[in-house]
């Protein structure tokens, strides 16, 4: 069978808390995208690390997510923080092993695009990972911050892309065995990541 094309990946949810919901430009569209990464996640076995910011504030993960729910995604670790980054050392302690040559690919969506995803960016590049920044899937309170945000990231070295693109690479060949799978999530997401795209992306 083909190898994939992405190695060592990770999907790292960044405070999609529902406290959040009203404030966050079309918080929805992020959930949505959210949800299609978490399906895929477990057809691809890349494990899931969360974060809740400041959870005895602001609340817990919002509930559509299923996040270490019965029958949920169980993530590897739940960890909440009041540091921006979602570097902290609870993150830290529980990634897999890594080094210079095998180093982690880390998916990245959540919030805010400027401030949590920014900074655990670049917490993620200064050690040494690969850092995939999900534009479908990432947002702020104020939707101009956004482009602002990825154009930054792109200049650090961060590899800005959609989740379907990144789905795809991730696999690399329609010969794997968990190609069918795959692709009956992204067909089942297809109208959500059509919205997500014209909403996030459509300016």
């Amino acid at each position: 069978m083909p190898e994939r094309r992405i190695k060592n990946p990770a999907l790292f949810i960044c405070d999609l808390q529902e406290k959040f919901r009203p404030a966050i430009y079309e918080f929805p569209k992020i959930v949505t995208t959210a949800q299609k990464m978490l399906k895929a996640s477990q057809i691809l076995n890349i494990p899931v690390y969360a974060t809740t910011q400041n959870k005895a504030k602001l609340g817990e993960t919002c509930p559509e997510l299923g996040l270490d729910a019965p029958g949920g995604v169980q993530t590897v670790v739940h960890a909440d923080k009041t540091a921006f980054s979602m570097v902290t050392p609870q993150i830290l302690a529980a990634l897999p092993p890594s080094s210079p040559s095998n180093p982690l690919s880390i998916i990245l969506l959540g919030i805010e695009s400027h401030i949590c995803i920014t900074q655990t960016s670049l917490d993620l590049l200064a050690l040494g990972h690969k850092v995939y920044v999900l534009a479908d899937a990432v947002s702020s309170c104020n939707k101009e911050e956004i482009p602002i945000a990825l154009a930054r990231l792109r200049q650090e070295g961060v590899v800005v892309t959609t989740s379907e693109s990144w789905l795809y690479e991730c696999m690399g060949d329609a010969e794997i065995e968990e190609f069918r799978g795959i692709a009956g999530v992204v067909k089942e997401a297809k109208v959500g990541t059509r919205e997500a795209l014209g909403a996030l992306l459509g300016r």
